[in-house]
């Protein structure tokens, strides 16, 4: 049987680990960074994929605007830049919503383990 302090611990890395994935709401970013340097364990790994899961739809929209770029600098009237920039934030909110959503669940999913 587990003491009353493992039990405690458990369900405040729980808590942690979960606000790593809810802080999409409030500070996507630096509150993932800042708990994986002060975390340990598992608690580190939940920080790590909640910041690369807020970090995806960026990653692609930067990819997408570089690709814009290049497509407006060989195309000369602009037609193929401004299909590739529409093209490129709708991948953008279609990845940013998934992994907006994804999150959500993630943190509930942790925040409900044992």
């Amino acid at each position: 049987m587990k003491n009353f302090l493992e039990v405690s611990t458990m369900k405040e890395n729980n808590v942690l680990s979960s606000l790593c994935y809810f802080s999409i709401f409030f500070a996507p970013f630096l509150f993932p960074i800042v708990v994986h340097f002060l975390a340990n364990g598992e608690v580190k790994y939940h920080a790590k994929k909640a910041l690369w899961t807020h970090l995806v739809p960026y990653v692609a929209l930067i990819i997408g605007l570089v690709v814009t770029g290049v497509a407006g600098i060989n195309e000369g009237t602009g037609t193929v830049a401004s299909y590739s920039a529409v093209a490129t934030f709708c991948i953008f909110a279609v990845i940013g919503i998934y992994f907006f959503i994804w999150n959500i669940v993630k943190g509930i999913k942790v925040l409900k383990e044992n």
